[in-house]
């Protein structure tokens, strides 16, 4: 696997080994049959993540150990030095496989956090970490938001004081997903009140089983508790646990943020496409409104992906997607919105009543799920500030 194959070689690879290690994905189902779910979020009980996660876990070390994962990283870690997007193309051909879906705190370990990583990182902590995390042997989840800080996560208030050759940590974390099955914790904290908010924050990884962690599940409106909030009562964590240098906290958040827009880009898609079926197989004729509707989020999702395919080429191009990922963000939460439009006219009051019936009451965790995602990787509101600033060459806010 030396050097670096075209894309159709690759494409062609993978299909090889992916049939020998998996079956292919059931395809050409009648509608109405197979699982009707849509859900955004998963509303797994504890029990049910712990199981799920581990099912992954090995998945995950499969593809690894036989030079399938960690593609563009290089081979000390694992990889095979391939441009970015080849990953893209490989989990194009893993569609098509009976592999197990992968929750957030896969995607967040392997292309947020251990990237951030590999970019702030001591030689020590490359070493100590990557493997076992590109290998998901270790697993991390984010210790961003706070209740207080809202959207200006540079407002944080979580206290990292320093002691000996380690630090201090009291706050309080929401909407953390994978806290559960997580043994890291990427922190972001407040470790000089006296400088401007952006220059006193220091990032540092906390063990999620050390003493002082307590992880509690947020209930959410569709019942299930994908999310939870973290709290951190003087929990001591080495100074070799530190991220980047102190008071730098700022940058390192920021590519972690960045890596998070650029994977939201594919946000929905599966949901608008199963929207559409369930348009085409109505057993009604659409109305006016209902075709216009469809033909919009049909075109929407190749707008989507086309998308898409710009960030791919930036990445190939060898540059940062900036503006793309903002926008792909945006325009992914927007489909979201749009998909559950169509289908509240296609369900009516079928969409409210669980009557049992395939594919209406199910559509439920869409609606109550899709707003979220105008908040998580940075607001709706955020993306725009970001576009105004370096498309239009608006002025910045002053920084307080």
């Amino acid at each position: 696997m030396s050097g670096i194959p075209e894309p159709d070689e690759f494409r062609a690879e993978a299909q090889t080994w992916l049939a020998g290690v998996a079956r292919p994905r059931a395809t050409g189902g009648e509608w109405g049959s197979g699982s009707d779910s849509v859900a955004v979020f998963e509303n797994w009980t504890e029990e049910q993540e712990r199981e799920h996660t581990a099912r992954v876990q090995e998945w995950e070390r499969t593809r690894y150990d036989q030079g399938w994962s960690a593609l563009n990283w290089p081979q000390e870690y694992g990889g095979r030095s391939l441009p970015a997007y080849y990953e893209q193309l490989y989990r194009g051909e893993e569609a098509a496989f009976d592999v197990p879906h992968r929750p957030e705190i896969f995607p967040v370990t392997q292309a947020l956090v251990a990237p951030a990583i590999g970019l702030w990182g001591t030689e020590e902590q490359k070493r100590r970490w990557l493997v076992p995390m590109l290998r998901t042997d270790e697993l991390a989840c984010q210790l961003f938001s706070e209740t207080e800080a809202g959207s200006d996560l540079a407002a944080v208030r979580t206290r990292a004081v320093r002691e000996g050759e380690g630090w201090v940590l009291t706050g309080h974390k929401v909407w953390t997903s994978g806290a559960r099955v997580a043994t890291w914790g990427v922190a972001v904290c407040r470790t000089d009140p006296d400088v401007r908010k952006h220059a006193g924050i220091t990032v540092f990884l906390v063990r999620m089983d050390a003493p002082g962690v307590t992880v509690r599940p947020i209930r959410q409106m569709t019942g299930g508790t994908s999310f939870n909030e973290v709290y951190l009562d003087g929990v001591r964590v080495p100074d070799t646990d530190r991220l980047g240098p102190v008071g730098e906290g700022w940058r390192v958040t920021l590519s972690v943020l960045a890596a998070e827009r650029l994977d939201s880009g594919s946000l929905g898609l599966d949901n608008a496409d199963r929207a559409l079926d369930l348009a085409g197989n109505l057993s009604r004729p659409l109305t006016g409104s209902e075709r216009q509707r469809a033909a919009d989020l049909h075109l929407r999702t190749l707008v989507q992906r086309l998308m898409g395919l710009r960030v791919t080429a930036a990445l190939v191009a060898g540059r940062e997607p900036g503006a793309e990922a903002s926008v792909g963000k945006l325009y992914a939460t927007e489909t979201m919105r749009r998909t559950g439009d169509l289908v509240s006219e296609l369900l009516g009051p079928s969409l409210v009543a669980d009557t049992g019936e395939w594919g209406t009451y199910a559509w439920t965790e869409h609606l109550l799920g899709a707003p979220g995602y105008s908040i998580a990787g940075g607001t709706d509101e955020i993306q725009r500030t970001i576009l105004a600033e370096r498309v239009l060459g608006l002025p910045k806010e002053p920084v307080r």
